[in-house]
C-alpha cells in the first residue's frame, strides 16, 4: 500500500451495523421484551472480542441485549435511541406461534404489508423511515460500529440500497450478523466481504 494510503482508508466513512447476540426470545421465535443474552449468545459474542478493530465511535441500542453484546466484545458504547428495536406493540413478549394462532390475519398483514401495524407498534415502513432518517442525518466520520437489532440492520440495508420496503423480509440477519455500509456523494452502499 502506498505511503499515506492507510490514513485515507482509516478516514473513509464506514458504518458497521452488528446485530446483538442470541437471546431466549430469539431462539424461541418470539417478540422480545428487554431481555439479556443467553449463555450461548454471550459466548459467541465473546469470541468476537477484538474482531472489529478500533472504531472511532461505538454506538449501541439501549436494549440490554445490545449493551451486553458490546460488553462481551470489550467495548464501551454510547447509547443511541435511533438504534432501538422495532416497536412490536402489544405483541412484545409473545411467541410468534402464539400470535399466529390468536391473530393470523393481523400477523399476515404485518408480514406482507410494510405499512401495517396491527400490533399497535411500528410498521416496517415506519422502521425503515426512522432508520433512514438516522443514516442520512448522522455525521459518520471515520469508522463507526453500531450494535443493534436484526430489524434495524434490515431497515438500514433496505434504505441504503433504495429498495422497496417489501424487500425487508427477504434479508436474513441472525445473531451477530453484520452489514458494512459506506456513505458517499451517491448515497449509501453495502460492502460485501468474504
Amino acid at each position: 500500500m502506498p505511503s499515506g494510503s492507510w490514513e485515507l482508508v482509516a478516514m473513509t466513512p464506514r458504518l458497521i451495523l452488528l446485530c446483538h447476540g442470541a437471546t431466549p426470545a430469539l431462539r424461541a421465535a418470539g417478540f422480545p421484551l428487554d431481555e439479556g443474552l443467553d449463555a450461548r449468545g454471550l459466548a459467541a459474542a465473546q469470541k468476537l472480542e477484538g474482531h472489529f478493530g478500533r472504531p472511532a465511535r461505538i454506538l449501541s441500542s439501549p436494549a440490554l441485549r445490545a449493551r451486553q453484546t458490546a460488553q462481551a466484545l470489550g467495548l464501551d458504547p454510547d447509547i443511541d435511541e435511533a438504534l432501538r428495536e422495532c416497536d412490536h406493540g402489544r405483541w412484545a413478549g409473545l411467541a410468534l406461534e402464539a400470535v399466529a394462532a390468536a391473530e393470523p390475519a393481523a400477523l399476515g398483514a404485518w408480514l406482507s404489508d410494510p405499512d401495517a401495524s396491527p400490533h399497535g407498534g411500528e410498521s416496517v415502513a415506519g422502521l425503515i423511515a426512522r432508520v433512514g432518517t438516522w443514516l442520512d442525518g448522522e455525521l459518520f466520520d471515520g469508522y463507526t460500529l453500531a450494535i443493534t437489532h436484526a430489524s434495524v440492520l434490515r431497515a438500514a440495508v433496505v434504505h441504503a440500497l433504495g429498495a422497496e420496503a417489501r424487500s425487508f423480509w427477504r434479508i436474513e440477519a441472525g445473531p451477530l450478523a453484520r452489514a458494512d455500509l459506506r456513505p458517499s456523494h451517491r448515497g449509501w452502499s453495502l460492502r460485501l466481504e468474504l
